[in-house]
C-alpha cells in the first residue's frame, strides 16, 4: 500500500498473501466463540466449625488444560482448576472448576495452532475463571479467593521442551492438534 503524508491511497488487497476471491479465503484465522463454566464443585466440609477457626489457610492451587476436537476447525479448550483450602484443623473448602471455551481456527499451521490452543487459550479464559472462583469462595462463607496471574505461555513453553525431550528419548511423539501437521 502506498502512503502519503498519512493518507492510505491503495485498498486494494489483490496481493497473492491476502484473501482469495469466493470463499477461498486461506488467510488464517483464529477466535473464542464463546466460553462458560462446565463444572463446578464447592465443598465445605469443615462448616460450622470451619468460620470458628482462627489461623489463616493453607492455599493450594492446580490447574491442568485439555483440547479436545468439538467439530470441523472448532476446539473445546478446558482450564480445570483445583483449590484446596486447609489449616491445621482440617480442610476449610475445596473447590473444583472446569472452565471451557470454544475456539474457531482455521488455516492455522500445527505448531501454532498447538501453541494457541494450550498457552494462549488458557491465557483469554483465566480471567473470568479466576472470577468464578472467587465468587464460589465468596458464597461459600469465605473471603474471595484473588488466584494469582498465571504465566501460560512460559509454562507452555516448558512442556513442550520437555515433551520434545521425551520425544527424542522414544517416547510417544506430540498428537497433532489440527491435522495440518
Amino acid at each position: 500500500m502506498a502512503d502519503e503524508e498519512g493518507v492510505l491511497t491503495n485498498l486494494d488487497n489483490n496481493d497473492a498473501a491476502g484473501p482469495q476471491p469466493n470463499g477461498a479465503d486461506t488467510s488464517p484465522a483464529v477466535g473464542i466463540i464463546t466460553q462458560y463454566v462446565k463444572d463446578l464443585s464447592v465443598e465445605n466440609p469443615s462448616a460450622p466449625d470451619v468460620y470458628q477457626w482462627p489461623e489463616p489457610p493453607q492455599i493450594d492451587v492446580q490447574f491442568n488444560i485439555a483440547s479436545e476436537v468439538v467439530a470441523a476447525d472448532v476446539h473445546e479448550v478446558t482450564l480445570k482448576l483445583t483449590l484446596t483450602a486447609t489449616s491445621q484443623r482440617g480442610t476449610l473448602y475445596i473447590v473444583d472448576l472446569a472452565y471451557s471455551g470454544l475456539v474457531g481456527m482455521r488455516n492455522v499451521p500445527e505448531d501454532q495452532a498447538h501453541a494457541f490452543l494450550y498457552a494462549e487459550a488458557p491465557r483469554l479464559l483465566f480471567p473470568f475463571a479466576r472470577r468464578v472462583v472467587a465468587d464460589a469462595v465468596r458464597d461459600a462463607g469465605f473471603p474471595p479467593l484473588m488466584v494469582d496471574p498465571v504465566d501460560f505461555n512460559g509454562l507452555y513453553a516448558q512442556q513442550l521442551a520437555a515433551r520434545r525431550e521425551e520425544e527424542a528419548a522414544g517416547g510417544k511423539p506430540i498428537t497433532p492438534v489440527t491435522g495440518n501437521a
